[in-house]
């Protein structure tokens, strides 16, 4: 397809979420109109979102000096000097982005006042010629994409776009004209004069395709793909900690693996597959896959997480996955499903919804506690009793930090959760995630409207309602989850043989009528994982699931006197599930009960023995709840991997 597309008036169209894409994209699914999450798990995910993580970021902008930065950048005169790092302006943009999608769940006066506070605050702080960045312009106004290596001028752009998109999707534009006014100043300044450099952390890739499929200017488009094309040439910029940190040292369509920090990389790949969909090239598509293949099968933590060292916030090199030193970023879980599920899109394979489940049950899940009010950076797989909690160790949670990038990256993909639960294409609606839920999809041969029941991740059942069907017939596709091993379908109570096509769904194709029902019965039987030899941080250890949860062994749930430091496994333990309306500091779960043992501490002195010591076990159930529901309770130790007796 070509970029050269002249400009529409703007469209928001039915599609309201993070994604819609053009009519002319080359995808093999669609994103759905608005899906209302209407109970289960998700709804309390969200609910807490709304009630108590927004505010709390609403609260926190005005705390943290986000406000005050950009009311010095709009010439206000304040007793305060600026406050926080470059990308001080991102987080009020994640935090607008996250209240144009709870708008889109249901109004709420609250946030439209706030909405209208923030974007005439920002309006007054953009310069005439569209540029916006209150660190450039209060601490350095001289230095204007001078050190685009650090400054993230385009990468905090990028996220005031996606703002203004999500908030227009929801029916309020009046942070549109700051988004256009900064994106025409983009395209005048790195297209129209060629300026060769490239921020060193991409965003404004992804956030312009965006803006090109709400608005229809090509030029939008035809910037993100210089972005793309142009990465990996140098552009960045000389930096001590190297160009693969940035994403810079071989062209995306050269580049095998993903390299230096995870985030970016992400974030990059997201907008490379952007490109890709809204340009028909498929060459480039197939480069971010490639990519998407290795990450999965040599850097990607059981919990979904990415990005194993601290230091750099990187990605390690292949099975570098510690467990005590696992960083796993919480704005890389977002970001990895924001890359998975334009793959998704693109091919319409159900391999990256399977990714996206793990990371939202699991590391995603976990970043946030259950009140709402604290976050971690990071998500190890291990605490020990000695970890000590300091300024930025991703070990513990904290209400806001002073690099707060993951707070309000929770925010927004919370808020938007419902946009993540379907695809469609001309004849099938696919199901890709399981949750309490109501949508409607138009098809070729009219609507159809389903309602799902269920309650996992508690229990296995699906309950698939036609509340409204085509005359013609139609197809229902159900991702069948790779942990399934023994699943049950039927159709208005008869049982049906299905078997998953190449995609990885079960698809079901009739001339459907209201009030037919469809029962997919999945397995939640607990399973006992072991490790690719190569990750030999936990070689010898088994990890445990159940359905799309990863568990852990925290130390308050274990027995009297049991130190969680010291369990090891049985060999073949025996695991049993124990349902638990209201467990202390956590609410409903379902506990595994494992057997185990406790070992004898070894002699002191060098750990280390010419002949193996014989260390006493005592044998102990031990149990474990699922890794999201951990931390909310004393802050004590906890693991994902039990060493084999």
């Amino acid at each position: 397809m070509s970029t050269a597309k002249a400009d529409s008036m703007i469209n928001t169209g039915a599609v309201t979420g993070p994604v819609a894409l053009t009519a002319d994209a080359a995808a093999a699914h669609r994103p759905i109109p608005p899906v209302i999450i209407t109970g289960g798990l998700w709804q309390q995910w969200q609910r807490v979102n709304r009630d108590a993580s927004i505010p709390l970021g609403l609260r926190k902008l005005d705390e943290a000096g986000n406000f005050d930065d950009l009311r010095l950048a709009a010439g206000d005169q304040l007793d305060a000097e600026y406050h926080g790092p470059v990308y001080m302006d991102s987080d009020v943009y994640k935090m607008l982005e996250s209240v144009g999608f709870e708008l889109g769940n249901g109004d709420d006066p609250t946030l439209r006042s706030f909405v209208a506070d923030a974007v005439a605050l920002i309006d007054r702080a953009q310069q005439d010629d569209g540029y916006l960045n209150s660190y450039y312009q209060v601490v350095a106004p001289g230095q204007r994409y001078a050190k685009l290596e650090n400054s993230h001028e385009l990468y905090t752009a990028g996220h005031l776009i996606q703002a203004a998109v999500a908030l227009a999707r929801a029916g309020d534009d009046q942070l549109l004209p700051v988004a256009r006014r900064l994106a025409d100043h983009l395209v005048q300044v790195f297209l129209t004069e060629r300026k060769p450099r490239l921020d060193g952390h991409p965003e404004a890739e992804t956030a312009l395709v965006e803006l090109f499929r709400l608005t229809g200017t090509a030029a939008y488009l035809d910037l993100a793909r210089r972005l793309v094309e142009d990465r990996g040439r140098g552009l960045v910029g000389h930096s001590p900690v190297g160009s693969a940190y940035f994403q810079d040292a071989l062209p995306v369509r050269e580049m095998p693996i993903l390299t230096g920090h995870a985030v970016r990389a992400m974030y990059l790949e997201a907008g490379i597959v952007d490109v890709a969909l809204e340009t028909g090239d498929r060459s480039l598509l197939e480069c971010s896959i490639a990519r998407w293949e290795d990450a999965v099968a040599t850097k990607t933590a059981i919990t979904g997480g990415h990005g194993a060292r601290q230091l750099k916030e990187a990605f390690g090199e292949g099975y570098e996955l510690p467990s005590d030193q696992a960083y796993n970023e919480t704005c890389a879980a977002v970001a990895s499903i924001h890359w998975s599920w334009r793959l998704l899109l693109a091919t319409g394979e159900a391999r990256f919804a399977d990714l996206i489940e793990r990371t939202l049950y699991n590391v995603f899940a976990a970043s946030v506690s259950l009140d709402g009010l604290e976050f971690f950076k990071g998500n190890p797989l291990q605490r020990r009793h000695d970890h000590e909690q300091v300024i930025g160790d991703p070990r513990y949670r904290g209400g806001w930090f002073w690099s707060a990038c993951c707070p309000p990256n929770v925010t927004r993909l919370m808020a938007s959760l419902g946009h993540y639960v379907a695809t469609v294409d001309a004849e099938t609606v696919y199901l890709q995630q399981y949750a309490d839920s109501e949508l409607a999809a138009d098809l070729a041969g009219g609507a159809l409207g389903l309602t799902i029941r269920t309650d996992l991740p508690w229990q296995g059942d699906v309950m698939i309602t036609i509340g409204r069907a085509p005359e013609a017939e139609c197809g229902i596709g159900l991702r069948l989850p790779p942990w399934s091993e023994r699943t049950e379908l039927a159709v208005n109570g008869d049982p049906v043989l299905v078997e998953p096509d190449a995609q990885g769904y079960l698809r079901l194709r009739r001339r459907w009528q209201a009030g037919d029902t469809i029962r997919l019965g999945l397995d939640l039987t607990p399973r006992m994982i072991t490790p690719h030899p190569k990750i030999d941080a936990v070689r010898g250890s088994v990890a445990f699931e159940r359905g799309p949860l990863v568990y852990c062994f925290e130390q308050a749930d274990q027995e009297a006197g049991v130190d969680v430091e010291r369990l090891r496994s049985a060999a073949e333990p025996v695991i049993t599930t124990r349902p638990v309306d209201d467990h202390p500091g956590i609410g409903r779960t379902v506990l595994l009960d494992v057997t185990a043992a406790e070992f004898d501490e070894p002699p002191s002195g060098l750990p280390y023995f010419a002949t193996r010591p014989e260390l006493a076990d005592r044998p102990v159930t031990a149990t474990a709840i699922p890794y999201f529901q951990w931390s909310n309770r004393d802050r004590l130790p906890m693991r994902v991997w039990l060493p084999i007796r």
